[in-house]
């Protein structure tokens, strides 16, 4: 089968790779119908090298026709169309039964210390081959996929993969107070729709980015928006009383603009083998924190921050004492995607589109032009918010 690979920094390839099989009784096999490039991709295509090894199969944002059940499967059968979540989580151990499905004590990468075993993300989160391809291995597959019943185009359900309960959970742990004052610093794909959830919620949401395509969607749906800017802090706060909001969403994550030398770190670390490299990212690696240390310069004394946005840095720097003085909440964690899909599942469902499902992706192509898409996505060129590539 086709499949979107990672090659090196800044390279992926379309390449042939052998078909999923059927490797215990609980899975499943997808024919994939549609799958989404994630910002999350761009931190392996960018950052996150020393984990990968060249010929991994990427992606975890994909839906599609059950092709092949495992003998253990009783919830699937052969032709049901489903939406397969990001994170492999079995359903019963104690994690998942705490609603932390990110921790999945079945399926946590201990040999790296991580969590629950990620599709298509690294060494750091299991190596296992992702959904930008045309076909797809499913572990788990009675608790995982969701199930849909409407023939309804993908690009209604396919979100509910990732970045629509990424960003439903982002504002849930915002902890935004009824009438309050939501910031989202970031407005690509997952601050694009935790913005539309917040005026959804009923609160006032100001949204940041550096980029006019990504300001003027938001603004589409209720969103107040301001560009990006060394005192953006400061108008947020005069823009609210002079206290600044109540929470802030942080979707930007490591990707974040604004430290030369976090940037220089990441390229230097890039260039070192892979062991070696790993070990520099797991003791002494730092992250660009400029949307960071903006939200607790934005955030009202006494309100939330919810991190969305990935962070890889192990000695990230950080103003604990203003963080204590302020006595900021602060939440955070990969999503828990079978915690929020019950919920979102009657809003995606809804012709009214309330979140805008429908309104999101702004560029779509075949696996063959993954390697270009990326490149458009990295550098956000040509208007590019979110890509869905049809395998």
């Amino acid at each position: 089968m086709k499949a979107v690979t990672w090659q090196g920094r800044r390279s992926v390839s379309v390449i042939d790779v052998p078909d999923p099989t059927i490797q215990e009784p609980t899975d499943v096999i997808v024919r994939i119908t549609s799958s989404a490039i994630c910002g999350s991709d761009l931190h392996l295509y960018e950052v996150l090298g020393p984990y990968m090894h060249k010929g991994d199969v990427i992606g975890h944002e994909p839906m599609g026709i059950v092709e092949e059940v495992g003998s253990e499967v009783h919830r699937l059968k052969k032709g049901d169309r489903v939406v397969v979540p990001f994170n492999i989580s079995c359903g019963r151990c104690y994690m998942c039964n705490q609603g932390l499905q990110s921790q999945c004590e079945t399926t946590q990468v201990t040999a790296k210390n991580s969590g629950a075993a990620l599709f298509g993300y690294s060494e750091l989160y299991g190596s296992v081959p992702g959904g930008q391809a045309q076909y797809l291995r499913v572990p788990f597959a009675d608790y995982g996929p969701v199930k849909i019943e409407s023939d309804a185009p993908d690009e209604r359900y396919l979100f509910l993969s990732d970045i629509l309960p990424t960003a439903w959970q982002a504002v849930e742990y915002a902890n935004v107070p009824e009438g309050g004052t939501l910031a989202v610093l970031g407005l690509g794909p997952v601050g694009q729709f935790a913005a539309r959830i917040g005026v959804h919620k009923g609160f006032r949401v100001i949204g940041v980015d550096p980029v006019p395509e990504r300001r003027a969607m938001a603004e589409q749906h209720g969103v107040e928006t301001m560009d990006y800017s060394p005192d953006v802090a400061g108008q947020i706060r005069e823009e609210t009383v002079g206290r600044g909001p109540d929470s802030v969403v942080d979707a930007v994550g490591m990707e974040a603009h604004g430290s030369p030398v976090a940037s220089f770190l990441h390229k230097a670390v890039s260039l070192l083998p892979d062991k070696p490299a790993q070990a520099a990212m797991e003791t002494m690696s730092v992250d660009r924190l400029a949307a960071l240390h903006t939200a607790i310069d934005t955030v009202r004394r006494g309100g939330t921050i919810s991190l969305s946005g990935v962070y890889g840095g192990q000695a990230d720097p950080m103003p604990l004492m203003t963080m204590f003085d302020k006595q900021i909440q602060l939440r955070m964690g990969q999503c828990n995607v079978r915690s929020w899909t019950d919920q979102l599942l009657p809003l995606v469902e809804d012709d009214a589109d309330p979140l805008g499902v429908m309104r999101l992706v702004t560029h779509t192509g075949s696996l063959d032009d993954a390697p270009e898409l990326y490149e458009k996505f990295q550098k956000k060129q040509d208007g590019c918010i979110k890509v869905v590539l049809k395998p």
